[in-house]
C-alpha cells in the first residue's frame, strides 16, 4: 500500500504518501478490531462510520503514530508535518475533518488513545512501524504550510496539497481493495493509451474533416483557428485563452491544442470541463466519434447524476466511484470544482489524476461568480504547483485578473496569473465571423405575453427559441406546438430529459434541418423545424437556424444563443436574432444579476451588442455588482491563520466542503426508463443489473445517460406516490417504477407535475 500510494502522489508529496499507506490501517492490528472483523464478516465490515462500534474504528492509531514518529525523527518540524498525515490517515474512511472541534478533539479522546495503545502493543514489523525516511523535504513543506509565495498570501494552497495527498492514499486503498474483492475487475484494468495515440487519431479525424469540408469563409476561419491552436501548443505550460466566436470550430480546435500540448510537454491526460450537466453528452459524443477506432475506454464521460449517497456507502459504491483512469475525461464544472474542495473519499479519489494534465474549461464565462475567488485560486495553484495547463475557452472571455472589478475593494483580490491568448488577432476573427443581426426590444423592461411570442415563433418555419427556465420552455413549447400545422416539426429540450433522450432529440433536429436545406435547394416543399429549449443548447450543441429568439439574460448567454443562428454562414443575408423580455421573472441570484447587468450595458441600445469592449465592460460590471466572489468565505476557512510554530494546521476542511456547492438546491438522481432504438444499451437490463449486482464503475458510466436530477422535496413526493423507488444496492439513487410509464413524457421528459393517477397502472 505504501508503494502504491507513493506511485500515485505528486512530486513533493510522495514520501508522505508512502508513510500514509504504511500507517493508515495500523489500528486494524489491535485485538478489538480483529475480533469485530471475524464476527461481522462481509465486504463492508471495515468501513468506518456505517455502524457505531468502538472496536471497528482503526484510523486513529496510525494518525497518532505519525506524530510520535516524525516528532522523534525531525523534532518540532516533524510534528507540524505530521499534521498532514493525521488529516489523511484519520479521514481515509470518514473523510477530511476540521481541525478545531473535529480532528484535534478526536485524536485527544480516550477512544483514539486506547486504539493506538492497543495497536502499538501488538508485534509490528519495523519496516512498517519505523521505516527509514526517504526524500522528505521538510523545509519546502514548511514553506508550503506557511502559505506564502513571493511575499504574498496564498490561502487554500496547503489545503489543496493536503487533498492531493488524501487522493493518493484513498485511491491506493480502493485499488488495493478492488484487487482483493474483484480480482477480475482489477486484472481487466487496461493500461491507458498514450496521449500520442490520441493525438494521431485526432489529427487523422481533422484531416478527414478538412478534405470533406465545403469551401466558404466560415470554414477558412475555422482552419485558421485550428492552425493557431496547433502552433501555440508548443508554448510552455501555463494558462491559455482561446477566444473564438461561437461557430468558429472551438471544440475540436481546443481538443487539438490540448492533445498536442500534452504530447509536447509530457502531460498525462486531458480533462475537458463543461458548465452544464445537460450538454456534457454532446461533447462526449463528438470526442467518441474522433477516437472511435481506439475503443470505448478512451473517453470517460463523468458527471454527478448517478452517484450514490456518500453517507451510506458500501464497498461496491466505493469501488464504483471515479478515479479518472482514462486519457480523456469529459466532466462538468460541478464535478471538477466541487471535487477540488471536497472532503469525502469518493469525490477526492480522482484528484491526483489532475497532476500533469491539461484542463480545458469550455464556456469559461460560466465559472461560478459566488465562488470565483477560490476557483481562480485553485486553478492558479494547479498550474503553479502541479504541472497543470489551463485553457480558458469561450466566445465571451471573463476577466480573471486581480483588477477585474471597477472597485479594488470588490471583485477578485488575486488573479489567475499570466494568460497567453492563442488567437493572434481576436477583433479580426470576430469581424470575419459576423453572421447575424441582433434585434433588441425597444423597451428592455416591457415583457411580452407567451401567446404573442408563440404566434410570432410559429410564424417562422425554421426557428430556435431559448428561455432561462424549464417551466418556461414547457409552456412555450406547448403553445408553439399547438400552433404548428405539421406533427413532429416541433421539439422541446431541457434538463428534465435524460441525456440519451436529449442526444436522440438533437440528432432528430439536425436531421430535420439537413432535410429542410436539401428540400429548399431542390425547390421542394420543406417541413418546418421549430425548437423550444432552455440554455442547454448554448454550449456544445452545433445547431444552425436562420432565426433565433432569446429571452433577455446575461450578455454572454445571449451571445451564445446568437451563435446558433446562421452558424455555417449559408444565408445570403445575416441571420436574425430576436431578444425578448419574458413574462416570468428570472430566478433570484446570478440569473437576475446577469440580466440586470446586461440591461445596464445595453442601456443606449448599441448597434453591435456583442462588441468585445462591451463584453469586457459587462464582466467588470458583473463582478462589481456581485455581493462577493467568495460568498461563503471559503478562502478564510482554508487559510492557515496560525503560525506553524504553534504546531497545528487549523484548516476547516469539512466546513469548506459543506459550503462549496455550485448548485445550492439539494438534488438527487432518478434513473428513467427511456427507451429508444438509437440508445446503445437496454435501460431495463442496466437497471436490472444494478439492482441485482450493485454498482460498478463501467455500469455507472452507462447509467449516467438515463439520469434526471430532481430536488429532494420532489423526490420525497414521488416516493410517497410510489412512482419511483430507491435502488437497494445503491442508496441515494432512485429509479422510475416500471408500473408508472407516464412519469416520463416523450416530449418533455420527466414530468414534475405527474401524479399517481397519470399512470396506467395504479394500485
Amino acid at each position: 500500500m505504501g508503494r502504491l500510494a507513493e506511485s500515485l502522489a505528486p512530486q513533493g508529496l510522495r514520501e508522505l504518501a508512502r508513510l500514509s499507506g504504511l500507517w493508515h490501517d495500523l489500528g486494524k492490528r489491535r485485538h478489538g478490531f480483529q475480533r469485530y472483523i471475524r464476527q461481522a464478516g462481509g465486504a463492508d465490515a471495515h468501513i468506518e462510520g456505517r455502524v457505531a462500534d468502538r472496536d471497528k474504528t482503526h484510523s486513529a492509531a496510525g494518525a497518532l503514530w505519525a506524530e510520535r514518529y516524525l516528532a522523534d525523527k525531525l523534532g518540532a518540524q516533524g510534528r507540524v508535518i505530521s499534521r498532514l498525515l493525521q488529516y489523511v490517515i484519520a479521514g481515509h474512511h470518514a473523510g477530511l475533518s476540521d481541525w478545531e472541534g473535529g480532528l484535534a478533539d478526536r485524536l485527544a479522546g480516550a477512544d483514539a488513545q486506547e486504539e493506538a495503545t492497543q495497536a502499538l502493543a501488538r508485534p509490528n514489523p519495523d519496516d512498517i512501524l519505523r521505516p527509514e525516511l526517504g526524500a522528505l523535504d521538510a523545509r519546502s513543506l514548511l514553506t508550503l504550510l506557511n502559505e506564502r509565495a513571493d511575499g504574498a498570501a496564498q490561502p487554500g494552497r496547503a489545503a489543496l496539497h493536503l487533498r492531493m495527498l488524501f487522493s493518493a492514499l484513498v485511491d491506493a486503498d480502493f485499488l488495493d481493495t478492488e484487487a482483493y474483492f474483484q480480482p477480475d475487475a482489477a486484472s481487466r484494468r487496461a493500461a491507458a493509451l498514450a496521449i500520442r495515440d490520441l493525438l494521431r487519431a485526432c489529427e487523422a479525424h481533422l484531416e478527414r474533416l478538412s478534405e470533406g469540408a465545403p469551401g466558404g469563409a466560415v470554414n477558412r476561419v475555422r482552419a485558421n483557428v485550428l492552425r493557431q491552436c496547433r502552433t501555440k501548443a508548443d508554448l510552455p505550460p501555463g494558462v491559455f485563452r482561446l477566444t473564438v466566436p461561437t461557430g468558429g470550430g472551438k471544440t475540436l480546435s481546443s481538443l487539438a491544442f490540448a492533445l498536442a500540448h500534452a504530447a509536447r510537454h509530457g502531460k498525462r491526460r486531458v480533462v475537458y470541463a463543461i458548465p452544464y450537466t445537460s450538454i456534457i453528452e454532446q461533447t462526449a459524443d463528438v470526442f467518441r466519434s474522433v477516437f472511435a477506432a481506439l475503443g470505448d475506454d478512451v473517453v470517460v464521460e463523468h458527471h454527478s447524476n448517478t452517484e450514490a449517497d456518500e453517507t451510506r456507502e458500501n464497498h461496491r459504491s466505493r469501488l464504483a466511484c471515479e478515479n479518472w483512469d482514462a486519457p480523456l475525461i469529459v466532466t462538468t464544472n460541478v464535478q471538477l470544482f466541487e471535487s477540488l474542495f471536497a472532503r469525502r473519499t469518493s469525490r477526492c479519489r480522482k484528484l491526483h489524476s489532475l497532476v500533469d494534465s491539461v484542463i480545458v474549461l469550455d464556456e469559461a464565462q460560466l465559472l461560478p461568480l459566488e465562488f470565483l475567488q477560490p476557483v481562480v485560486d485553485v486553478l492558479r495553484y494547479l498550474v503553479q504547483d502541479f504541472g497543470v495547463t489551463v485553457l480558458l475557452c469561450t466566445a465571451t472571455q471573463p476577466v480573471l485578473d486581480a483588477t477585474a472589478s471597477f472597485d479594488p475593494q470588490r471583485g477578485l483580490q488575486r488573479g489567475i496569473g499570466p494568460v497567453t491568448e492563442i488567437i493572434d488577432d481576436v477583433p479580426a476573427l470576430y469581424a470575419a465571423l459576423e453572421r447575424v443581426q441582433v434585434r433588441l426590444p425597444p423597451n428592455l423592461n416591457q415583457p411580452r405575453p407567451w401567446p404573442d411570442l408563440a404566434d410570432e415563433i410559429a410564424g417562422h418555419d425554421a426557428v430556435l427559441a431559448i428561455v432561462s427556465r424549464r417551466a418556461d420552455a414547457a409552456e412555450l413549447f406547448g403553445l408553439v406546438k399547438a400552433r404548428s400545422d405539421v406533427r413532429g416539426g416541433c421539439w422541446h429540450l431541457s434538463a428534465l430529459m435524460c441525456p440519451q433522450h436529449r442526444s436522440d432529440t438533437i440528432g432528430r433536429i439536425k436531421a430535420a434541418l439537413a432535410d429542410r436545406r436539401e428540400a429548399l435547394a431542390a425547390g421542394r416543399e420543406a417541413q418546418p423545424v421549430r425548437v423550444i429549449s432552455t440554455q442547454l443548447v448554448e454550449a456544445g450543441v452545433d445547431l444552425d437556424f436562420p432565426v433565433v429568439y432569446r429571452a433577455l439574460a446575461g450578455l454572454d448567454s445571449v451571445a451564445q444563443a446568437a451563435g446558433r443562428c446562421n452558424r455555417e454562414g449559408r444565408l445570403a443575408e445575416p441571420g436574425q436574432v430576436h431578444v425578448f423580455v419574458p413574462p416570468t421573472k428570472a430566478p433570484p441570484g446570478l440569473l437576475t444579476l446577469a440580466r440586470d447587468t446586461c440591461k445596464a450595458v445595453w442601456h443606449d441600445l448599441p448597434a453591435q451588442p456583442f462588441a468585445l469592449p462591451l463584453v469586457e465592460q459587462y464582466f467588470r460590471r458583473l463582478l462589481h455588482d456581485a455581493k462577493s466572489t467568495d460568498a461563503k468565505g471559503i478562502c478564510e476557512m482554508l487559510s492557515l491563520r496560525a503560525d506553524v510554530r504553534t504546531l497545528t494546521l487549523p484548516l476547516q476542511l469539512r466546513a469548506a466542503a459543506d459550503a462549496f456547492h455550485l448548485i445550492d438546491e439539494d438534488g438527487a438522481s432518478v434513473l428513467v426508463r427511456y427507451r429508444s432504438s438509437k440508445a446503445r444499451e437496454d435501460i431495463d437490463a442496466l437497471i436490472g443489473m444494478l439492482e441485482r449486482d450493485g454498482p460498478s464503475r463501467w455500469l455507472m458510466r452507462k447509467l449516467q445517460r438515463y439520469g434526471v436530477t430532481l430536488y429532494r422535496q420532489r423526490i420525497a413526493q414521488l416516493l410517497r406516490d410510489g412512482m419511483i423507488q430507491e435502488v437497494a444496492t445503491c442508496p441515494g439513487l432512485y429509479v422510475q417504477h416500471d408500473a408508472c410509464p407516464d412519469l416520463y413524457d416523450a416530449d418533455l421528459g420527466l414530468r414534475t407535475d405527474a401524479t399517481p393517477s397519470d399512470s396506467v397502472l395504479v394500485v
